[in-house]
């Protein structure tokens, strides 16, 4: 079955979600990211997708308190984006209990030291994060766009180790619309040896069943969750079959 990696977008210590990467759209929820970390655990959930919207912004992880109470609840692995810019950011990321980091601007304007941590680190806990407007990476909390696509990037880091990418298209983040399947095909059957996780669109249990239905191994759901459109009995269900 494929793999449910629930999102846990944070500002302020707080879980929100955004739409198409607008700060401006930010939803509050009321539950705290330790206490859905502990309801996903319970539900069979085995990784976390943490991403540190305040650090994406501020060019420097922000939200480290928050990743430590994760980490210290010692139930899942933790994946960790947002603003991992320099070598002292991962270090800390990762002292801090991240088990894997997602490096996404970094990747795009110093790719030599992404080549350096995938090399040093291995392409186990290094993953790229490759968020698309239009078909080219977003950088900077999604508010600046390069001239780089999904298939150059890969291409650069392949022969450094690159082995998991996570790709959203940030037309479908938060839109509940369901995700940009077809792209997602075609890149597992151009790179058959990255694991690719789906990001961005998914609306509801059928998503996720016909994702696993065409071979894709992971995916991440976020707003569907707090909204409701995807219960945690239902993922626990799909993590049981």
């Amino acid at each position: 079955m494929i793999e449910i990696i629930p999102a846990v977008d944070i500002i302020d210590g707080q879980c929100v979600r955004l739409t198409k990467g607008d700060y401006d759209t930010k939803k509050t929820y009321s539950a705290t990211p330790v206490e859905m970390a502990r309801l996903y655990a319970a539900s069979g959930v085995k990784r976390i997708h943490l991403v540190d919207l305040d650090g994406a912004k501020a060019g420097g992880p922000v939200n480290l308190a928050t990743l430590r109470d994760v980490a210290d609840l010692h139930l899942l692995k933790i994946e960790w984006g947002g603003g991992i810019k320099s070598e002292a950011h991962l270090k800390t990321v990762l002292e801090a209990g991240a088990d894997y980091a997602i490096i996404g601007s970094l990747a795009v304007k110093q790719p030599q030291l992404m080549e350096q941590w995938l090399s040093q680190l291995g392409g186990e806990r290094i993953i790229l994060g490759a968020d698309l407007r239009d078909g080219k990476v977003a950088v900077s909390g999604w508010l600046e766009d390069s001239e780089l696509t999904i298939h150059e990037l890969i291409e650069r880091f392949k022969p450094f180790g690159l082995k998991e990418v996570i790709c959203t298209d940030i037309s479908k983040d938060g839109m509940l619309q369901g995700p940009a399947t077809n792209m997602y095909v075609d890149l597992a059957r151009r790179y058959p040896d990255i694991t690719f996780t789906v990001s961005g669109g998914i609306s509801s249990v059928n998503d996720i069943v016909e994702l696993n239905t065409l071979g894709l191994p992971r995916v991440i759901v976020g707003k569907a969750i707090y909204e409701g459109l995807i219960t945690l009995d239902q993922i626990s269900l799909l993590n049981n079959l």
